[in-house]
């Protein structure tokens, strides 16, 4: 029998219409301001940290092979199909973000629209969705 942390699962979904929205809102809204490069380096880790840690439960919960890295972790959690396929290479980019957001933020280039938020606006909300009816699907049926 499984044991899937679905509260905590829960928790970090919810997150992700918040994030969406505002990669959406600075995506259509984009001037360069320095507070519109802090709030997308913000939202871009958040994504990322949603994205990962949702990934990292599943894994354990439905006793996955080991992840070694977070690109480790999208591929493992897309291999069984906990989002569709062809969301894997945009999550894949979107982690290799996290080593420039978190530890070169001092090289990150805030004044212009990284192309990760305007495609991430709309593909959290698809990996929300696709995590939850994964779930569903696995320990239901």
């Amino acid at each position: 029998m499984y044991y899937v942390n679905r509260e905590q699962i829960g928790v970090r979904l919810q997150a992700i219409p918040a994030i969406s929205e505002a990669l959406r809102s600075l995506a259509d809204q984009w001037s360069g301001s320095l507070i519109e490069g802090l709030a997308q380096e913000r939202a871009l880790h958040l994504a990322i940290e949603t994205i990962t840690d949702v990934g990292s439960y599943l894994i354990d919960g439905f006793i996955m092979r080991d992840a070694s890295s977070y690109e480790d972790i999208i591929e493992i959690i897309g291999e069984e199909g906990a989002f569709p396929k062809e969301l894997q290479e945009p999550f894949i980019a979107l982690v290799k973000l996290r080593k420039p957001l978190v530890q070169d933020y001092y090289d990150w280039q805030r004044a212009e629209l990284h192309p990760q938020s305007r495609i991430m606006a709309e593909q959290l909300l698809v990996f929300k969705t696709s995590v939850e009816q994964y779930i569903e699907r696995e320990l239901i049926g």
